[in-house]
């Protein structure tokens, strides 16, 4: 089995499940799944973790994430995105650049939204996308998000503007697209959306599901980067590996984590949370006694 994480550039057309799935065939075990769901339409960063590695996750999934793609003003679509049906238009032809980028402003910095119906959220046991398909709508409570940056340019089609956002894990670029169309007193939807980073993990490392091999996957270690690392000696190593609660100074732990832990030979043990105020704990072990 291998352990590792591979930086996959996702094309059009694929979901997530569908990379995992292609993944499997081309590393050969079951042992496979994603951080973080890329829509069908949107292409870019998709991390995939092997073997062990799923156990990890979800830390490279709460990593801040970075897309570019193109607000398409004066169109309201079922979907928020080019391909959903047309639910509504708008003359919006006199808004210039100046204004995008002032009600831009607006959505950065932590704001609240309500996940559309074409997402994975769950209301009421039940997928929001798979209600959607069904024909129905349905309440959906706003969640708290965080807009680190948002970003626009011109672009040469009247009317469509070009973006760039960084956001939290869970924020949808294609509802920021939409509110930003209602606060210019219109509406919107988004198209060619693109995830250029996941946290450190940029597009120069990604590969195409065609480019995929042994010689793609990177170390476990890789899939806590941009976590604080902490590397023990190999009596502490030994606790480690048993999964035992330690007293912070221990370990080496500052800070508020979570802490990679790693051996003198740079190989991942675990991944270790603070427990309470002066003790940590595993969160998840890798290498077991």
């Amino acid at each position: 089995m291998i352990d590792g994480i591979v930086v996959v550039d996702k094309a059009a057309g694929w979901t997530s499940h569908d990379v995992v799935a292609k993944c499997r065939g081309i590393f050969g075990q079951k042992r496979v799944g994603h951080a973080g769901t890329l829509d069908p339409g949107a292409t870019g960063v998709l991390l995939v973790g092997l073997g062990r590695v799923t156990r990890l996750l979800r830390y490279p999934g709460a990593l801040a994430k970075t897309y570019v793609g193109e607000v398409v003003l004066g169109t309201e679509t079922s979907t928020l995105d080019d391909e959903g049906e047309v639910t509504a238009t708008h003359d919006m032809s006199g808004v210039s650049l100046g204004e995008v980028r002032t009600a831009a402003e607006r959505f950065v910095g932590d704001i609240e939204q309500v996940p559309p119906m074409v997402s994975a959220v769950k209301v009421g046991g039940r997928r929001l996308h798979e209600l959607a398909r069904a024909g129905k709508e349905v309440e959906r409570e706003p969640r708290p998000v965080t807009v680190h940056s948002f970003s626009v340019a011109d672009t040469a089609d009247a009317g469509v503007f070009t973006i760039e956002v960084t956001c939290s894990a869970g924020t949808y670029v294609r509802v920021l697209a939409a509110d930003l169309g209602h606060a210019l007193g219109g509406g919107a939807h988004l198209r060619n959306l693109r995830r250029t980073a996941v946290g450190p993990f940029a597009l120069a490392e990604a590969r195409p599901i065609e480019a995929l091999g042994p010689e793609a996957v990177l170390p476990p270690t890789e899939a806590v980067r941009g976590y604080a690392a902490v590397t023990v000696a190999p009596a502490v190593a030994e606790s480690v590996r048993h999964g035992k609660v330690l007293d912070a100074p221990v370990l080496g732990a500052e800070g508020a984590g979570p802490w990679a832990v790693v051996d003198s030979d740079g190989a991942l043990l675990a991944v270790y949370e603070p427990y309470d105020e002066a003790r940590v704990k595993p969160a998840v072990v890798i290498a077991s006694a």
